[in-house]
């Protein structure tokens, strides 16, 4: 099964880092309302933007490697970059907590698609 050339992926890795920073949120007792998530989230959406267009993920969406890697990576690393430049909290804990969290995110639909696919060829 080869994975059509749609937006459709880029908006799967856009729900997984939104779901990561909701989850966030609401772990912190600070709602979920649509400006708050934005707030959180802008700076990783920028990474996987980012990381999209490194990767050139667009030419293969669903690959682990190298896109997913390279989505996850910038994800996180700019995500934190900005947070930092913006004053928001980059403590070591949240570091390695947002690099589990989405790269489980990021990578495990990749897997999950893979997994599929190689059994629907059987």
């Amino acid at each position: 099964m080869q994975p059509r050339r749609e937006p459709v992926w880029l908006g799967v890795d856009v729900t997984a880092v939104l779901i990561f920073c909701a989850l966030g949120r609401r772990s912190h007792d600070e709602g979920i309302d649509l400006s708050g998530l934005a707030t959180t989230a802008w700076p990783f959406l920028t990474g996987t933007a980012l990381g999209w267009l490194l990767s050139r993920g667009w030419r293969r969406p669903t690959a682990l490697a190298p896109t997913g890697v390279i989505v996850w990576i910038s994800t996180v690393l700019v995500g934190m970059v900005l947070r930092a430049a913006t004053s928001a909290g980059v403590a070591w804990s949240f570091v390695i907590v947002a690099s589990t969290v989405t790269g489980a995110f990021l990578l495990g639909w990749r897997v999950v698609f893979a997994l599929v696919a190689r059994r629907w060829a059987r």
